[in-house]
């Protein structure tokens, strides 16, 4: 290799080299509000927290904390039950049950306490009936029984407040209820149905169900994930069920998540946060189309945790908290969408 060629590729490494570190402070720099908002509300998340933007088929932000990035594993809370409800839909999928179907037919004690009306869909919407407590409380309400089974037993003989599918409040009850069907159904427990279903196709690796204190596995509030996990849990209900080539979901079935439920109820609860707010099944409804069809869905909870997708802005999003060290309000939700989305286009008239 002659000295000029030498000098030449060496010129050439530092080019590249230049290119590289300017294209990666685009990349940060191009979200410049989101930056600062983050940075006005250090304190109150923390500084245990970490921000992905998925868009176009791959990261198109990422904002972390020294000490938690998008592989560090945190409860989300509630954030939960959008995972439970893609469960089921793979079972709606598969022909193994129908939305419709009475939770008596899996479960016959549901019938012996006059409770034999309940659909999976009452379940999946929070509008079993099945009286609960209000609030706080309720939510993280730790149960002495040590099976799901044990749980939703005790479901059962609890008293009715309302018929079902005539009133919304907002609870765990339905999403235990309905991942003991599946655990009938398959004759395998809830997690292990959860990771051979959902978790391991989606490369879910962080992700779990699983209780360390030996109580019951919480479907609705007890999952425990990472922000990379769960965009990519997100990213494939952006791309209507499809992830790195695979079918996860049916088109109808990502849909069917992303549909308002019964929007003329009366609403008896809803957290704070989602007040106003449409549920579709295990999700919540922000934003629809023209034709009612929902184009930005969340899954907020009390633990800080945000992932969202904008059908409109074809993106999808996740803050992730280890420990906020305030409720985080719906304003600074607010916000953060404003501020993400602000630098994309929109499709939708």
């Amino acid at each position: 290799m002659t000295y000029k060629f030498k000098i030449i590729c060496l010129q050439f490494s530092i080019l590249c080299g230049f290119l590289l570190f300017w294209l990666t402070g685009i990349s940060q720099s191009s979200f410049p509000e989101v930056d600062a908002l983050i940075n006005q509300n250090k304190k109150t998340l923390n500084n245990n927290f970490a921000l992905l933007v998925w868009k176009d088929g791959k990261l198109a932000y990422q904002k972390q904390s020294p000490d938690f990035n998008g592989k560090t594993q945190a409860p989300i809370g509630n954030a939960g039950n959008w995972l439970t409800a893609a469960l089921v839909m793979t079972f709606v999928d598969e022909g193994k049950l129908t939305l419709d179907d009475k939770i008596s037919q899996y479960i016959p004690i549901f019938a012996t306490y006059m409770k034999s009306y309940i659909t999976v869909r009452n379940c999946l919407t929070n509008t079993t009936g099945i009286r609960s407590e209000e609030g706080i409380a309720k939510l993280f309400d730790k149960s002495k029984n040590t099976s799901l089974e044990d749980n939703v037993t005790a479901y059962a003989k609890k008293e009715i407040q309302a018929n079902p599918g005539t009133e919304f409040f907002y609870s765990n009850i339905g999403f235990d209820i309905v991942a003991r069907v599946l655990e009938v159904i398959s004759k395998k427990s809830f997690d292990r149905i959860m990771q051979e279903k959902l978790l391991r196709p989606l490369k879910m690796r962080g992700t779990s169900f699983s209780n360390d204190e030996g109580g019951a596995i919480n479907p609705a509030g007890g999952a425990r994930s990472t922000g990379n996990d769960y965009i990519n849990f997100l990213s494939m209900l952006l791309n209507n069920g499809m992830f790195a080539g695979k079918r996860i979901l049916s088109e109808k079935s990502v849909a069917e998540l992303e549909t308002a439920q019964f929007t003329a109820l009366p609403v008896k609860y809803s957290p704070k946060i989602t007040e106003g707010l449409h549920y579709g099944y295990g999700d919540w409804i922000e934003e629809t189309d023209s034709e009612g069809k929902g184009t930005l869905i969340s899954c907020n909870n009390l633990y800080g945790t945000y992932p969202y997708i904008d059908k409109c802005k074809n993106y999808a999003a996740i803050l992730i908290l280890q420990k906020p060290q305030s409720e985080l309000k719906k304003e600074f939700f607010g916000s953060l969408k404003d501020a993400i989305g602000g630098q994309m286009s929109s499709t939708c008239k």
